[in-house]
């Protein structure tokens, strides 16, 4: 499941608070299948004094389980899932099965 999402991809979160919205994967972590992406699932985190010179409460983001982001389809924008297929030099990439273009790593 991991390895059809990966760093930099555009996705869509399609459960939770933050449905709807879309941002770039920062990291995958494929021993605990989550994801952390740009500007979604945002908690505040407190920070304290004594590490880091002045206390402050700082916005992050916080990783999301991969079932609940799609890849973002290159021609129209929406959710669609990934096909793993052989191109013309025998690589394996990555298409998107809505459309069937060919998802850039």
């Amino acid at each position: 499941m991991s390895m059809r999402i990966k760093k930099g991809d555009k996705v869509l979160v399609t459960t939770g608070k933050d449905k709807g919205t879309s941002g770039r994967v920062l990291l995958v972590d494929v021993e605990r299948d989550r994801v952390l992406v740009e500007g979604v699932n945002v908690v505040k985190r407190h920070q304290s004094a004594r590490k880091f010179g002045e206390s402050a409460i700082v916005e992050k983001e916080a990783p999301i389980h991969l079932s609940n982001v799609m890849i973002e389809d290159p021609k129209d924008g929406g959710p669609t899932r990934v096909r793993v297929g052989v191109d013309k030099d025998g690589k394996k990439v990555r298409i998107a099965a809505k459309s069937g273009v060919v998802i850039s790593d």
